[in-house]
């Protein structure tokens, strides 16, 4: 009875294929690796022309709405270096690093919006570009918060004014 046993385990042991001798040299698990290509001279990437239409002067009218929203997006992103009333003196400041210009020098309040909007887009001096973190309409309201700033500061503004 045993020996019947073990001959019948054999056969169907023998029958069993794991099917690894018919699989592709390539498994689905496995990463494809191919070389870097880059991009060729000339090409443009996708969405560049609406990103330079919706950059482009004068950019969205100025609404309450609008500057609600450059006021948020400000507190988010400029609040930190150039502190929430505009004068260079944000937090990071307070921790060691060199001030950024105040909105309210002289050479700063004379930016027109469209200047700013360059500024947030490409970044100047120490500050890096905001382009991939800020939609070309959030850059836009921020330019406009800052010139509402700017305004109520009391002092003229000879450029890009805005009516609070």
């Amino acid at each position: 009875m045993r020996l019947a046993v073990a001959i019948i385990c054999f056969v169907l042991l023998a029958a069993c294929d794991s099917g690894t001798e018919q699989r592709d040299a390539v498994a689905s698990t496995r990463t494809v690796q191919r070389p870097f290509v880059p991009v060729p001279p000339g090409v443009i990437v996708k969405g560049t022309a609406a990103q330079n239409a919706a950059l482009a002067p004068p950019g969205p009218q100025v609404t309450p709405a609008l500057l609600v929203k450059g006021e948020d997006r400000f507190r988010a992103f400029c609040s930190p270096c150039h502190g929430l009333s505009g004068r260079g003196d944000g937090t990071v400041v307070s921790r060691g690093f060199l001030p950024p210009p105040s909105y309210h020098e002289e050479r700063v309040r004379t930016l027109s919006p469209e200047q700013i909007v360059t500024v947030i887009t490409q970044g100047k001096g120490r500050m890096f570009s905001y382009a991939d973190r800020l939609l070309p309409e959030e850059r836009w309201a921020i330019a406009h918060y800052i010139k509402k700033l700017q305004a109520e500061s009391g002092a003229p503004i000879r450029q890009g004014a805005v009516s609070p």
